[in-house]
């Protein structure tokens, strides 16, 4: 059975493009709509056609009036009406063939290529003179590219993030906490570089056996900040990143924003604020409630007082 997982994209009956923002797609596919046919479009696939990108919110609205069967907490395709599926790893010589800057970066990482792929507007063939690189590492792997990338940056293979570009990231994000802060738990998490004066992203995704369905919406209970240590950050780079911790209210911390994964280490002191929601037994904080997460963050408490 073809398995969707987190980072392929879809194309329904409409044309329509959807990026998989989930595990959990047996029965309806897990999305967020990103691009739509538009004879006015700006960004032109190999066949000619013409596509504009969506942002959040305006995909959403298109969503409730043309498909509203598909609304959920994401948008959620059921498979009679996906037309094509497209997988990072699957479509990575076509991408290395035409780009070279990610040509250099699936020869960089030393890793299996059936582990890498290319996801975002390249795995779409619709990206821009000035589209950012979203390259994904799966499972494992990605650990041992995420070294071989800090290992780049300090020999010089790769530059470092500027600090132009680090506050493009930055603004692009709007983050509730400071450009210091923000920039000083970047900088250890070796996710993001740049090559040939382009940004790119490393992304994780699970293996397929590594695979948990996703979770459902908890009970709300409210707004709440909390300070705990870290017990386990093994998935900390994946979507939702997890943090367990030990606390006497909440026993996992989920963000749903790229802002945060990665953003704290087993055995660190933790200051996060969410929506606290009954999970059965326990009680999960969860980050990223919206786009921006405004009024919502995590921050390394220990990271920012070294």
């Amino acid at each position: 059975m073809i398995q969707a997982r987190l980072r392929d994209f879809i194309e329904d009956r409409d044309g329509w493009l959807y990026a998989v923002s989930a595990y959990d797609n047996t029965e309806r596919i897990g999305c967020i709509l990103r691009y739509v046919p538009d004879s006015t479009g700006d960004r032109i696939d190999k066949a000619g056609r013409r596509f504009r990108k969506l942002d959040f919110e305006p995909s959403y609205r298109l969503i409730e009036q043309e498909k509203p069967e598909y609304l959920d907490i994401i948008h959620r395709v059921p498979w009679d009406d996906v037309k094509q599926l497209l997988k990072p790893e699957e479509e990575l010589p076509a991408i290395t063939g035409r780009d070279p800057r990610v040509k250099k970066l699936a020869e960089l990482f030393p890793v299996p290529r059936s582990s890498m792929g290319c996801t975002g507007s390249l795995l779409c063939g619709l990206e821009a003179g000035s589209s950012d690189i979203d390259f994904v590492v799966y499972g494992n792997d990605w650990f041992i590219a995420r070294d071989t990338l800090k290992r780049a940056v300090e020999h010089r293979i790769l530059e470092p993030v500027s600090g132009e570009l680090w506050q493009r990231i930055y603004d692009k994000r709007r983050p509730d906490i400071s450009l210091d802060e923000f920039i000083r738990h970047e900088e250890r998490k070796w996710n993001r570089g740049q090559i040939d004066d382009t940004y790119f992203d490393l992304l994780y995704t699970r293996s397929y056996d590594d695979i948990v369905q996703a979770t459902t919406r908890g009970d709300i209970l409210g707004p709440l900040t909390i300070e705990a240590e870290v017990t386990d950050a093994v998935y900390s780079f994946d979507n939702p990143a997890v943090y367990r911790v030990d606390h006497s209210e909440i026993s996992c911390i989920l963000s749903f924003t790229h802002t945060y994964s990665g953003q704290a280490e087993k055995g660190e002191i933790i200051e996060a604020r969410g929506i606290c929601e009954r999970h059965g037994e326990e009680n999960w904080l969860i980050v990223g409630t919206t786009r921006e997460a405004h009024g919502e963050y995590i921050l390394s408490k220990t990271l920012l007082h070294q």
